[in-house]
């Protein structure tokens, strides 16, 4: 851990929360694969000691570091015995009780991404926190620019699952939601907050013209795509890759190629409504 003795600052994080933290961690703990997967592209992989079972990017991740639970059930006892100059978190992926107990211990800050200027802000913000400034700005730079040529969704409703039994769907006040609309697809969810739950009954009187099924947090499959559209007997019904959807890091820079790939791959009649103005 860093001497007492250290430079520090203080920093107000994005849920609102100021902490003092060191100006150069040298032990950072990541408790958000999206966000493990930006600190190793921002070039902090040497100053990384920890991350969660979930941190798939890269393959690395989880064999270099020590593994302290899944983001919902951390190891606050193993985390603390890491003796962590920062601990990285979400307010929505990590447990707030969880989030309370790290931050009596060691110093801690958290994200809260809604949309894409909270993400852009997030990727700055930890850089400033990890002496990588300048790799977090360009990063930024790069994803803000890639973001303003993304194809045209032309208008199409859209319902996008995230779990099942009881099936939960995307709606307001999500990042999901957020890139939703930056594909000009309108989210048949969008008169409700968060992650409403719905049923296939009610999917098929919303009747969107498509239905995505996430690849995360629940893992759906081909069966399921097929199950649905015989249960919903509207519109059509795609996989999708979640982390695309979902990750709002350094993984922000591939999706627009993704989203490029899938609409491609959708061959639906193009509603005569165009992207609104």
């Amino acid at each position: 851990m860093a001497s007492d003795a250290a430079p520090r600052r203080t920093i107000v994080d994005q849920t609102g929360y100021r902490a003092s933290y060191v100006e150069r961690p040298e032990r950072i703990v990541s408790l958000v694969p999206s966000q493990t997967e930006l600190l190793f592209d921002l070039g902090l992989a040497d100053r990384l000691v920890a991350c969660t079972r979930y941190c798939l990017h890269p393959a690395e991740a989880r064999q270099r570091l020590t593994v302290i639970g899944g983001t919902k059930r951390l190891d606050v006892a193993a985390v603390t015995a890491l003796a962590p100059d920062l601990v990285i978190g979400n307010k929505e992926e990590n447990d707030k009780e969880t989030i309370e107990a790290l931050r009596a211990a060691s110093p801690t800050w958290l994200s809260d991404i809604a949309d894409m200027p909270t993400a852009l802000a997030m990727i700055d913000t930890i850089g400033e926190l990890c002496a990588a400034q300048h790799a977090a700005t360009d990063l930024a730079a790069r994803i803000s620019e890639r973001w303003t040529s993304l194809p045209d969704g032309g208008g199409r409703s859209v319902a996008y699952l995230i779990w099942r039994k009881p099936f939960m769907a995307v709606g307001t006040d999500t990042f999901i939601d957020d890139v939703l609309v930056r594909l000009n697809w309108r989210n048949v969810f969008a008169d409700r907050s968060r992650y409403p739950q719905t049923s296939a009954e009610e999917l098929a009187k919303l009747a969107p013209d498509l239905t995505l099924l996430s690849s995360e947090p629940y893992p759906f499959t081909a069966t399921h795509v097929a199950e649905l559209e015989e249960a919903v007997g509207v519109g059509r019904t795609v996989l999708v890759d979640g982390e695309m959807f979902s990750w709002y890091g350094s993984r922000l820079l591939a999706a627009p190629d993704y989203f490029d790939a899938l609409m491609a791959s959708i061959d639906l009649p193009r509603p005569h409504a165009g992207r609104p103005s």
